[in-house]
Order: structure tokens, then sequence, then C-alpha cells
């Protein structure tokens, strides 16, 4: 093909054709958009990959200022799933702070390949700048977990006894802790034997909330079993890394620089201003090869 495209290249430059030259410009710039586009899809060929994925962001210690980050991580990825093409994003569970940010958030994204692209974000990202809340204009370090796991498709069987789990009813808050209703539309389950829990209260409808809640349920089980099978895998092959949950995978300085560095594998960027504004591309596509 671009053996071709070069013999074209020759042939108009001699004839001094611009429009063509134009043509081939585009169809050359298209040709290695695919081609990308292919050797990326080459590396999401794990067995969840290519399925739907819910993202969780909890705050860490330290009140306000890890609550901002947290609001702070969730716009990023709100931004970036906005600029993809395909892709529906919504939020399913967000707890406000008492004064800024949020405690927790959980966000749906509905794209193809969406767990693939994002499963690396799980873990522990790490802020420091000048606190907006401190008067005294000091320095702060912030921590915020993000949890990545795929919504499984109905070709994926998750036996769940109902004995095992727990639901809860409670009445879904807004900004500010204000009800946004009156009646306890939320629910909150809890996996028993795994102790996993899962919150939603998109909607003002508890039997869609407590639907929603079921699938994330299935589809957190799903991933601590993909998991179990990975770690067990990486022990026979004695290849086994720290991917804890405690595991700092990102470091955003605003002050006394302006610095995004992946743990990693070391990439790093100061256009810090994009990837907050969700330009996080750069990031996914390098730890496609971790």
């Amino acid at each position: 093909m671009l053996n071709e495209n070069e013999e074209i290249y020759k042939f108009i430059q001699k004839n001094n054709d611009k429009s063509l030259l134009d043509d081939l410009k585009n169809e050359v710039e298209l040709t290695l958009k695919l081609s990308e586009k292919i050797r990326y899809l080459n590396l999401l060929n794990d067995e969840a990959d290519h399925l739907n994925a819910f993202i969780e962001i909890h705050a860490g210690a330290g009140g306000t200022e890890s609550q901002d980050w947290a609001e702070i991580l969730q716009r990023m990825y709100l931004r970036w799933a906005e600029d993809q093409e395909n892709c529906k994003v919504s939020l399913l569970q967000e707890m406000r702070g008492e004064e800024a940010g949020i405690k927790s958030c959980t966000l749906k994204i509905v794209m193809d390949y969406s767990y693939g692209w994002l499963k690396k974000e799980s873990g522990i990202h790490r802020l420091v700048r000048i606190s907006p809340f401190d008067s005294n204009k000091r320095r702060h370090t912030s921590f915020a977990s993000v949890w990545v796991y795929p919504e499984i498709d109905d070709k994926i069987e998750i036996e769940i006894k109902e004995s095992d789990l727990r639901v809860d009813t409670y009445r879904a808050s807004g900004a500010g802790g204000q009800h946004v209703n009156k009646t306890d539309s939320a629910v909150r389950i809890t996996h028993l034997p795994t102790n996993i829990v899962v919150q939603c209260q998109s909607d003002r409808s508890q039997h869609k909330n407590r639907s929603n809640a079921m699938k994330m349920i299935k589809s957190r089980i799903y991933e601590a079993e993909l998991k179990k099978r990975k770690d067990n895998e990486n022990i026979k092959n004695k290849e086994k890394k720290d991917i804890g949950w405690g595991n700092q995978i990102r470091s955003y300085v605003l002050h006394p620089y302006k610095l995004i560095k992946d743990l990693r594998n070391g990439y790093e960027t100061s256009n810090v201003n994009d990837v907050l504004d969700g330009k996080i591309n750069i990031f996914l596509e390098n730890s496609l090869t971790l």
C-alpha cells in the first residue's frame, strides 16, 4: 500500500497536481491510523478486554483534599469518555463530600474494548499541589484509588445464592447531602462471602437501581475470579508483580513543577492540564505493554 502511494506521489509531483497530493496525504494518514488501531487491538486479547467497564473512584484519607482530588479524577475519566467514538458514559453512584469533592463514585463506560483500555488504571493515584483549601498555601499530597472492572455480558454465567447477599436501601443524596428524592430508591448490595459491596442510585426506581447493582456485583465477582486466575498464572511463571490495591501507579505533581508520571513504565509528561482534561490515551497506550 505504501509503495503504491510512493509511486502515486512521484507522479503527482511530476504533474504538479495539488488536489491529488492532498487526497494522497489524507489516504496515508487514514492508513497509518488504521494500522495503529489494529496494533493496539492485537494487544487487547485478554478474555474480558472487549467488555464494557465500571470505574470506581474512592477518596483516600485526608478529608476535603482527597475528596476534591477524587472529583478531579472523575472529571478526567468523564472527559476521556466524551472524546471517544461510539462511547456512552453514565454516573451510577456518587457520594458527595461535606465541603467539596466526592467520597466515592461509580461510572459505567459503554464502548467496545473499554475494559481492555482502562483496566490498567486500577491502583492509587497521587496528587501533589498547593492546596486551594489551605489559607497558608502549603503543599499537600492527596491520594485516591481507582478500580476498573468489566461488565459481564449475557454469555457469562455467574451464579450467586440469594442467601449470600445483603440488600440495603437508603435515600439517594445529591450535592451537599440533599436528598434527591423522598423514597429509599438507592440500593447497596453486599456479597457476604467476599465482602464485595456495590451501590447504585442513578435511577428514581429502586427496582432499576437493584438490577444495576446486581450487574455490578456479578461483574466484581467475575473480575475477582479473573484476577485470581491471573495471579495463579504469574506464580506458576515466577513473574508475579505487586498489583495490590495499595500500589501507586501514577503521580500528578502540580507544584513546585508540573509533571505526570506513570510509576510502572516511567512514561511522563508536563502537559498536566491536557491529561486532567481527559487526554489520557498516551498513558493508556503505554500501559498495554505492562
